[in-house]
């Protein structure tokens, strides 16, 4: 199979689908792979090093996507690659169709198979492919939250840590998953107040003897996680539910009950994010005040440490690009029911239920669409 790594283009995407490990793994397996000039560069992977693992160097993204069986890439296809796309191409990447009709449409139009990294799940029914950037991201959203914090940022000029006599931020984290167990790490560290949310009795059970009364948690019932976003210094959303729109924990009215100048950092807002007055924003322009409150609202947190997060990254999504480049698309899904649940949309159909819930478009079963091509 012929592997493409086109340069990512979304702003300030600094992350590169392949490392050069990744690529010499690739190779040695028999297959050839396609790199698209100074796509590893920002992140210390110069195009020797990708020549050195045995790829080939493209000199623009359309030599790569017009090849290449398999696009491995980060983040989801930018409108300006939409047409360099072609129909039976598997894409490879994080997908986060659900908020972005456009790309949706085009990859259904394109008849593009696209395997979602958001939605591949292992034996447990974990998310292997996502757990890695989700660390990353909850890692960073208290440190994004401080800054944000910050007068000169439009914060309340609150210190998370305190000094001697002065109290510490609170910190309200909704979400116990991976983001949320990695920023809550973080911001204990920090020396903040933190409450922890999540619907787990369980879950939350098992965090509590692992810090042993140095937070609290609670489930997040309506009126409880209300009292305390209210009196939060920071809130940082990690909140997801694998191919859907997140939830809309907080609402405008309770942004309205905070203090003017705390902090939302919405961690899953490629999913929608889990308040109401939530958008994306950028690296280059991260933040904006609505109702008093300033939010942080980056869809790819990650690419702050992209060094860190691509070799992470290919750690974890390296073994089922293997499996596809040598088995092909249809033999690597039917012998990998977790991978099949990667598969978000095939040949112009959506093949993910909760992608076919929220975008109300038809749902086909992704064996009877591979079936059907």
């Amino acid at each position: 199979m012929l592997v493409g790594v086109p340069k990512e283009i979304k702003n300030h995407e600094y992350r590169v689908g392949l490392t050069p490990a990744g690529v010499h793994a690739l190779t040695l397996a028999g297959h050839d792979v396609l790199v698209e000039t100074n796509a590893g560069a920002r992140v210390g992977f110069p195009d020797a090093d990708y020549v050195a693992a045995g790829a080939r160097i493209a000199a623009n993204a359309a030599g790569v996507y017009g090849r290449a069986d398999m696009v491995v890439k980060v983040k989801e296809l930018q409108a300006a690659e939409f047409p360099l796309t072609r129909p039976g191409q598997i894409l490879y990447a994080y997908q986060h169709f659900a908020p972005d009709p456009d790309l949706l449409q085009h990859v259904l139009d394109c008849g593009l198979s696209c395997v979602a990294y958001e939605t591949v799940a292992d034996a447990q029914g974990r998310l292997p492919l996502l757990a890695p950037m989700s660390r990353v991201a909850g890692r960073l959203a208290p440190q994004v939250g401080a800054w944000a914090l910050q007068m000169a940022n439009g914060g309340s000029g609150v210190l998370l840590g305190g000094v001697a006599g002065v109290p510490p931020g609170k910190v309200v984290i909704v979400g116990a998953g991976n983001v949320g167990t990695n920023a809550l790490q973080i911001a204990v560290g920090m020396g903040a107040r933190v409450t922890l949310f999540d619907r787990g009795v369980a879950k939350l059970a098992a965090i509590e003897q692992i810090y042993r009364g140095r937070i609290a948690t609670c489930v997040a019932d309506p009126l409880t996680l209300e009292r305390n976003v209210a009196d939060a210094d920071l809130v940082i959303g990690a909140v997801l539910i694998p191919g859907k729109l997140s939830p809309k924990f907080i609402p405008r009215a309770l942004l309205r009950k905070m203090r003017s100048g705390s902090v939302i950092v919405d961690v899953g807002i490629d999913q929608g994010g889990i308040a109401e007055t939530s958008r994306p924003t950028s690296h280059s322009n991260p933040i904006f005040v609505e109702e008093g409150i300033v939010h942080y609202c980056v869809p790819n947190m990650p690419s702050a440490v992209a060094r860190t997060a691509t070799l992470a990254l290919t750690q974890a999504t390296l073994p089922y690009a293997l499996k596809l480049a040598n088995l092909g698309l249809r033999r690597a899904l039917d012998e990998d029911a977790g991978l099949m649940q990667g598969l978000q949309v095939h040949a112009g159909k959506v093949t993910h239920a909760g992608l076919a819930e929220d975008t109300g478009r038809p749902l086909t079963p992704p064996a009877e669409a591979l079936s059907a091509s």
